[in-house]
């Protein structure tokens, strides 16, 4: 299955614990592709498939210099993720509060028939 629109690449690339730690490790600074593999225990062509979802996704850049591979973290597919949550949380909080309301409004509804019986 491909995946095509950029905001999918982005959460399934988050989707999964190395790539959040890579990208952890990323968001303090550049580094070269074996800092970034040193503390994980799995090969390095795995390594490689993780740091090709976050290439793919647009999270990560790597340059070349001579002989060394260096990766960077790139915010921006970031930023449209989150602005993306943070615009269905207002949503979803208007819609619940909306409700609480109607739940209020019903609860007093319903005491108030109480009381005149």
């Amino acid at each position: 299955m491909k995946i095509a629109d950029p905001l999918s690449l982005v959460f399934a690339a988050l989707a999964d614990p190395t790539r959040r730690e890579i990208l952890s490790r990323l968001s303090q600074g550049s580094a070269t592709v074996g800092e970034v593999a040193a503390p994980f225990m799995m090969s390095a062509p795995a390594i490689s498939q993780h740091l090709k979802v976050l290439e793919r996704a647009g999270l990560v850049t790597r340059t070349a210099h001579a002989q060394w591979r260096t990766l960077s973290m790139q915010a921006e597919p970031l930023d449209q993720a989150s602005a993306w949550v943070e615009k269905h949380r207002r949503e979803w909080n208007l819609k619940l509060d909306a409700l609480d309301a109607h739940l209020r409004t019903m609860k007093t509804t319903t005491k108030d028939r109480k009381e005149e019986s």
